[in-house]
């Protein structure tokens, strides 16, 4: 497994701008997130307050990016993550599609804004999980809950009936349901998720479900749930003057890191993030 100087989790303003600086100072780095870059960019009218952009839309703000990446040699690594480990000396990243490692890592995701369950965080890596494909292996003749918010986490469940003795998946969205007959579909709502030492059962409006394990299947993940120990202010990451985290090592930036929510904050803040990296990487070096 290649290990990179630098993991930066998302691709809106402020995981661009740590990008670009990160790799101008000759940094080894690994850019994760959506190749088509955040929804906040696509869905964007016009920026009046972007320097250098007296009025642009948040498409051709997104090509400008896209340009901007291309002529420096950055590539997308398109995979949802949806763990990060602090292991010491480096960052463990758990992706859906693949595993990484790094010495630092900026976090980029932007606003949260799903609600947690009760139970939830309680049983998180005791029951409840947020990638299906990663822990399909442990639920072998097992039966599991998958709470799946688009559609596209419907492959998740076909992958986890490969594995699973029974899978019940419950859709959060409106749209028909295309999966195999071996999964039972239940539109209900959740309400908590319960048990003892680990997940026993899934509960929702209407009914309760004898269950191994829950699996929450969202766009995004809370950073509180994303990075095991780090040290928010409300719904927002707590950052320091350099964007530094609770974690050594560990950097924040853009709306996650709180108000306001602005794309030339993100850029400025991803900006500081990726210098603060550097330094941080840079002095660890010099005590070996």
């Amino acid at each position: 497994m290649e290990k990179y100087d630098i993991a930066i989790i998302g691709t809106g303003p402020a995981g661009i701008s740590a990008a670009i600086t990160a790799k101008l100072r000759n940094k080894n780095i690994l850019l994760l997130g959506n190749g088509r870059f955040s929804d906040k960019i696509e869905k964007a009218q016009k920026i009046y307050n972007y320097p250098g952009f007296p009025e642009v839309s948040g498409p051709e703000l997104g090509e400008a990016y896209a340009s901007h990446l291309k002529a420096m040699e950055i590539e997308v690594t398109e995979d949802k993550v949806n763990a990060v480990y602090a292991m010491g000396e480096s960052f463990a990243i758990q992706g859906t599609g693949n595993n990484y490692e790094a010495d630092s890592v900026i976090l980029a995701t932007g606003v949260h804004h799903g609600k947690t369950y009760p139970g939830e965080q309680e049983f998180l890596g005791r029951g409840v999980s947020y990638c299906a494909t990663c822990d399909a292996p442990l639920y072998k003749g097992k039966r599991a809950a998958i709470v799946g918010f688009s559609p596209k986490e419907e492959k998740e469940a076909e992958f986890m009936a490969e594995t699973a003795e029974e899978v019940l998946y419950f859709p959060m969205y409106k749209e028909d349901v295309a999966l195999s007959g071996d999964i039972k579909v239940i539109r209900e709502k959740p309400v908590a998720v319960e048990g003892k030492e680990k997940v026993k059962r899934f509960v929702t409006d209407k009914n309760t479900y004898e269950v191994d394990g829950v699996f929450f299947l969202r766009e995004s993940v809370a950073p509180s749930q994303l990075v095991p120990g780090l040290s928010m202010e409300g719904s927002y990451v707590q950052v320091d003057r350099s964007m530094e985290t609770s974690i050594e090592g560990c950097f924040a930036c853009g709306d996650m890191t709180g108000l306001p929510f602005q794309y030339v904050k993100s850029a400025g803040e991803g900006n500081v993030a990726a210098l603060s990296a550097v330094s941080y990487l840079d002095g660890k070096n010099k005590t070996k």
